[in-house]
């Protein structure tokens, strides 16, 4: 804790020691089922740690070029890309850098299909089956979705050249939730599954989490493997990640209103942590209750100029004053991914925490970092 409280703010402090015991949780599914893991790079993509993440996991997935080639030049074990859609200018490249290669829809599997020589190719659908409850930003089987292809409009002669099936219908969610959609998808694409290679469970699997039950995922894993003859894989992100970064910030002034004293800090709900009020959701942080859990309870906000970039309410044991340390908790997972410099407000610097907590700088971003992004 007090080197998270020595370093610069506001910084990303990867925990190290956090990543890889997670790692080791994710291997032993892999070892007792014989399924394979991917990191899902959409959700944390700091590949200092990749070494580190490539001695238990099976490889990448990758969202489109720039991942696949991060993939490929950071770890470079398997590699797998899924995109709603290819740009031609790019899609050669994308083959010449990936194992499998995963489409949205069939009209996108034909245009491309002749050009995926040497790749395993897959076919993502839609198995409508809803288990998010309030994230309805993302629910991929919400009504209407651009995302896989539905049963009725999938027949066999569609199916040519396909080697696997791909479906992502979670979110931080648990086992029970992917045996409900694995028996959608089951109902409905399971005459096709005889004929495939391959089946991937997509990523929202909080498998690290610690009310997890990875029995049940196990069990299902098996069932597929065993009825179909299939490789079956997985491709979490956060479940890789979780828990295993701060952001520390420090309080630059404290603002007297008619509700709530307000904090105005150096790091940013919509900069540092979109996520925020994206979900939205109310970051863990270290020390803190509660609204009127303690003693004091303040408003964390930020020093940008939107008015609702504001992080939660949150209660403290004492009074808080300029220039006192905050560290969030749970901010390795899009965080660093999504940030942003808008107002022109820094970005974090990135550091790695060791199992003794010793801080080593990995990344700091400058003026130029910034302006380099503009024209």
């Amino acid at each position: 804790m007090q080197q998270l409280l020595q370093v610069p703010t506001p910084s990303y402090v990867i925990d190290e020691q956090k990543i890889e015991e997670n790692c080791r949780v994710l291997r032993g599914v892999m070892e007792r089922t014989g399924c394979k893991i991917l990191l899902a790079q959409k959700a944390f993509s700091a590949f200092s740690q990749y070494p580190l993440i490539g001695n238990y996991l099976a490889g990448t997935t990758a969202s489109g070029l720039f991942e696949a080639r991060l993939g490929r030049e950071e770890m470079n074990k398997e590699n797998h890309v899924f995109s709603p859609a290819y740009r031609d200018s790019e899609f050669d490249e994308v083959v010449s850098l990936c194992d499998h290669i995963v489409f949205n829809s069939v009209a996108q599997l034909k245009k491309y299909l002749p050009r995926c020589s040497g790749t395993s190719v897959g076919l993502r659908v839609n198995p409508r089956c809803s288990t998010q409850g309030d994230h309805a930003i993302y629910d991929p089987c919400a009504p209407g979705s651009r995302l896989g292809v539905t049963r009725d409009r999938l027949t066999k002669a569609d199916l040519e050249g396909v080697d696997g099936l791909h479906f992502h219908t979670l979110c931080e969610q648990n086992s029970d939730d992917l045996e409900t959609t694995l028996a959608a998808f089951e109902e409905q694409f399971g005459e096709f599954l005889y004929d495939m290679k391959w089946v991937n469970f997509g990523g929202g699997h909080h498998i690290t989490r610690a009310d997890y039950d990875i029995e049940k995922l196990e069990a299902c894993i098996c069932h597929m493997k065993n009825t179909y003859n299939v490789e079956v894989y997985l491709e979490p992100g956060e479940a890789v990640a979780l828990n295993a970064g701060y952001l520390t910030t420090e309080i630059l002034d404290i603002v007297e209103t008619d509700a709530l004293p307000v904090l105005i800090l150096d790091a940013s709900a919509a900069c540092h942590m979109p996520d925020v009020l994206e979900m939205p959701y109310r970051p863990p942080l270290r020390g803190s209750g509660q609204p009127g859990e303690k003693a004091y309870t303040y408003r964390l906000s930020s020093y940008t100029c939107l008015a609702g970039d504001i992080i939660g309410d949150y209660s403290f044991d004492s009074e808080l004053h300029v220039g006192d340390r905050l560290v969030f908790e749970d901010m390795a997972i899009y965080s660093m991914v999504k940030n942003n410099t808008f107002n022109g407000i820094p970005l974090p610097s990135i550091y790695g925490m060791d199992a003794d907590g010793e801080c080593r700088l990995i990344k700091e971003f400058s003026y130029q970092d910034f302006k380099e992004r503009l024209s």
